[in-house]
């Protein structure tokens, strides 16, 4: 193995070319990039511009088809199919209209993020390489601090909520399998532990993967399974509604007195449950959280904002018509009963094969979907403690190791160590409390608007000067201030299921 902490390639920095001499350079540590006139110096060696983009780091490679896959990785978890449950508690008329309202909102606040990657001139400004450093650059203050706590508990919760998730997937395949051999009799109870350590295991390796620039192939695989499970889902909803020949569900969703596989439908159990169900739909769109990152890995010409844009337009559109065919097609078929999981609740038997399928397309999208979120993170605190130990080999060196397919792997000690410890701890909190969805539901309530709403339209007004009493000043406070609503709703809605979690909760015993 030969440490890289003194071989790190050089950098031109003010039209000279400097040697770099830790791995700073590598873990992407640097000053801000240069101003304006500065990246247009005409004694820029000849092969710079071919090498490096204007901020001296090595030409960025994304594309429109790359970021789209980062993209439907992130917006389409396996919460497309809980949709179902969530038009059930709404109804014909506000479950559809929830869904297209809120992609109308995720994609206008997107749009606007997207402006405010570059400081100044959108073309030609001055790059903000992650989330916090948009908010820094267009806000500054205490509002940089609140952000990074919400962007970074936010990302915390989605891994646990995913580890769990992927867990109920593995499971439900053997559980559908036990059901197909005993002819139904076999309840098949089993405990979640063992398919959370081994999905951890897997995210342990995955982890290793250095940077967002190198997942995109995992973010494709993680796209085309996504895809899979949901069309199958649908495919599966089609069928049954075929079969009866009806559309079930009624216009303003679950009826008061209802019995369902939780106890009979109370008057408070209503309302708490139409509030989850609009939690579910508003945050079943919210990736803004990674935006930022994603459009860092993002070539040159076009500007990065165009290729943001129509990747973000491109992908919810395809997310929002499976969103309201799963979630139709679902609540058409099971009506007032519909399961809070399509392929793990089953509310389908058969064909088990076809459920095994969907149910394996599910676990490895979310392990693609776990390292799209945690790339932030981890780039965050490597990033941090390389600033804090910049001569500390630990921390910034990397060493090759060969590879049987060709070239070398670069090992960074740190990586290995605190990425483990990282999928440990948050293995550990799933198995501790498999009922954390609940709990993630209410960090993302907490993070839906700030991160999604709020954020993206007070850099938006900075970074295009939209003066104060405005009529566009004023629409965007109302679009803030009804999101902020809707976050509050949520919440209360996610505090509910965590009480209601807690009245049967053993650590390290649930079973399914």
């Amino acid at each position: 193995m030969l440490p890289r902490s003194r071989t790190t390639p050089s950098r031109i920095h003010h039209g000279v070319v400097e040697e770099r001499h830790d791995i700073k350079h590598y873990l992407q540590v640097e000053v801000q990039p240069k101003a304006q006139n500065e990246s247009k110096a005409t004694n820029s060696p000849p092969d710079y511009s071919k090498c490096f983009d204007d901020d001296g780091r090595l030409k960025r490679t994304g594309t429109f088809w790359t970021a789209t896959s980062h993209i439907i990785t992130a917006v389409i978890g396996s919460g497309v199919l809980s949709l179902a449950w969530a038009i059930a508690q709404l109804g014909w008329v506000a479950g559809p209209t929830v869904l297209v309202l809120f992609a109308f909102v995720n994609l206008y606040t997107s749009n606007l993020l997207a402006e405010c990657y570059r400081s100044g001139d959108l073309v030609t400004g001055q790059r903000n390489y992650t989330y916090m450093e948009a908010v820094k650059a267009h806000l500054g203050g205490w509002k940089v601090k609140l952000c990074g706590w919400i962007q970074y508990l936010n990302l915390f919760g989605v891994a646990i909520g995913y580890t769990i998730a992927a867990s109920v997937s593995m499971m439900a395949i053997k559980r559908s399998n036990c059901f197909h051999k005993s002819g139904g009799k076999d309840p098949c109870h089993m405990s979640s532990n063992g398919y959370m350590i081994s999905f951890g295991i897997a995210e342990v390796i995955f982890s290793q993967i250095p940077n967002f620039s190198h997942i995109g192939w995992l973010s494709i695989v993680a796209a085309i399974m996504s895809f899979t499970y949901s069309s199958v889902g649908l495919g599966l909803g089609i069928g049954k509604v075929a079969e009866h020949e009806r559309f079930d569900g009624s216009l303003l969703g679950i009826s008061i007195g209802t019995v369902t596989h939780a106890g009979t439908v109370t008057g408070m159990q209503k309302i708490w449950r139409t509030l989850q169900a609009l939690g579910a739909i508003a945050f079943a769109y919210s990736y803004s959280v990674i935006l930022i990152e994603i459009q860092d890995t993002v070539k040159s010409p076009p500007a990065e904002y165009t290729t943001m844009k129509k990747a973000t337009l491109f992908s919810i559109t395809v997310t929002t018509v499976f969103y309201l065919l799963c979630g139709c097609f679902g609540y058409a078929a099971f009506g007032d009963l519909s399961p809070g999981n399509l392929l793990t609740g089953f509310g389908f038997y058969n064909p088990y094969w076809l459920l095994d399928i969907a149910n394996l397309a599910i676990v490895i999208h979310l392990v693609g979907a776990y390292q799209v979120f945690c790339q932030p993170l981890f780039a965050f605190v490597e990033k941090w403690c390389a600033q804090k130990r910049p001569n500390c080999n630990f921390v910034t060196a990397e060493y090759e190791i060969p590879t049987p397919f060709g070239g070398a792997y670069e090992l960074n000690l740190f990586r290995l160590v605190w990425r483990t410890i990282f999928v440990a701890i948050t293995t550990l909190i799933a198995m501790l409390m498999p009922f954390f969805n609940d709990v993630v539901g209410f960090l993302g309530a907490m993070g839906f608007w700030p991160l999604t709403v709020y954020f993206p339209i007070e850099m938006y007004i900075s970074h295009k000067k939209v003066g104060r009493g405005t009529s566009r000043w004023f629409a965007l406070q109302i679009i803030s201030v009804a999101c902020f609503f809707v976050t509050v709703a949520a919440a209360v809605g996610s505090i509910a299921g965590v009480v209601l979690d807690l009245k049967t909760y053993k650590p390290f015993k649930t079973s399914y």
